[in-house]
């Protein structure tokens, strides 16, 4: 490989709550002497970045004025050549085009557009727990409609259960995260077909989370939401970001996509309001470096490592850890675990099974809050070794002690 994913990243003391956060707050309990963290929880990568971005922003910073500006021309052909040659999207009009400090205040925005407080929202659950806090702060109330498994095992949306809800609660907006987060499908364009045609007889509105677009494990192709159908394009607005796909989160940086006018007018009067949703200069050159042929192949390396680690934890854990069982993510890389039958197994709880992680560096995190009754998300971001050393642990003083 022409990139580093090998190498051991020290990110202590670098503003990085998902080893500095550790045993404070909400995250993970801190381990036991004679153990180091495993960062396996915040859906960050503990891989280094790709080596233009840092070296972009250092030129940038060179010159000694940071003050007003406007975004320039390679910023916008940069998104567009990246959604062109990523997603086979032709035909992206720069005014569609539009700056979001971050995912979930597109999310805000949008919605302020589409429902009031106190409106019912539909959202899939197992749930990104982001959505929970953003659409909860606001004042929306959430209906769930859950993700089913199959006799496969892959996790599928309930499509009479999605008509039912939006007719029942007299819902108008949807959000839909694509790949789903936390349970990594990659939706296939007859799920999104089927999905948009329930969502345009209801005349709702979609949001479509897309910030895991470019994480795709095992050669599975990101369909994008709006390329369904005319009627999709105009009823969605789609959202994205270079920060999860380049660990650039602490950045601050993401964008949405909106064809329809009276729709972007109004999501970007509603996001304007604070008149702080404005973007970063050195974001801004981050975006044009990431977005480029480099960071192509670059993503391309990536999604091969993932893909890897996901293959090695997904058969370990079917090997090792009966009781314990997943499906098989297609993107991302976050396992969703289902501890169930193992804690009835073994007489204890997920809360019993996570803290022993804990206890042995594995710093895991609780998937309760995001809708797994007894589950476990597990972030798979590292190099192989350190995800070698976290199922070890693992073997030796949790599954099989």
């Amino acid at each position: 490989m022409h990139y580093d994913f090998t190498s051991h990243l020290e990110r202590h003391g670098m503003d990085a709550i998902a080893v500095d956060g550790v045993g404070h707050g909400w995250a993970p309990a801190a381990p036991r002497q004679g153990f180091d963290v495993i960062p396996m929880w915040v859906a960050d990568m503990n891989f280094p970045t790709l080596p233009d971005i840092p070296q972009a922003i250092c030129r940038r910073a060179q010159h000694p004025a940071f003050g007003y500006f406007s975004p320039t021309p390679a910023y916008y052909e940069a998104i567009r050549n990246w959604h062109r040659q990523r997603n086979g999207v032709q035909d992206i009009p720069q005014e569609a085009i539009g700056y979001e400090n971050g995912v979930l205040g597109g999310v805000i925005s949008a919605l302020a557009v589409m429902a009031a407080p106190g409106d019912a929202v539909l959202v899939h659950s197992p749930t990104y727990i982001g959505f929970t806090h953003s659409l909860e702060n606001a004042g929306y109330r959430i209906v769930h409609s859950p993700l089913h498994l199959d006799e496969n095992g892959v996790w599928r949306m309930d499509f009479a259960d999605m008509e039912e809800k939006l007719k029942q609660n007299h819902i108008h907006a949807a959000i839909l995260c694509s790949p789903h987060n936390p349970c990594g499908r990659v939706w296939t364009r007859e799920e999104l077909t089927q999905a948009m045609e329930i969502y345009r007889r209801n005349d709702c509105y979609v949001i479509s989370d897309e910030i895991w677009s470019d994480i795709l494990l095992d050669g599975h192709k990101h369909i994008p939401t709006q390329s369904i159908s005319e009627d999709a394009r105009q009823r969605t607005v789609a959202l994205y970001a270079p920060s999860k796909t380049f660990n650039l989160a602490g950045l601050v940086g993401s964008y949405h996509v909106i064809y329809n006018e009276w729709l972007r007018d109004r999501v970007d009067a509603a996001g304007s309001k604070s008149h702080y949703n404005s973007m970063n200069v050195l974001s801004m050159h981050a975006l044009v470096a990431a977005y480029s042929e480099n960071g192509m192949q670059w993503v391309d390396e990536l999604c091969q490592v993932l893909s890897e680690n996901v293959r090695y934890a997904c058969e370990h854990i079917a090997a090792h850890y009966p009781g314990v069982t997943l499906a098989h993510p297609e993107g991302t890389y976050m396992l969703f675990l289902d501890c169930s039958e193992w804690c009835k197994a073994h007489n204890c709880t997920v809360e019993d099974v996570m803290r022993a992680g804990w206890d042995v560096g594995v710093a895991w995190q609780d998937g309760r809050p995001f809708h797994g009754p007894c589950s476990i998300r597990m972030n798979l971001a590292l190099p192989l070794d350190r995800v070698q050393e976290a199922f070890a642990r693992l073997d030796q003083y949790v599954f099989n002690a």
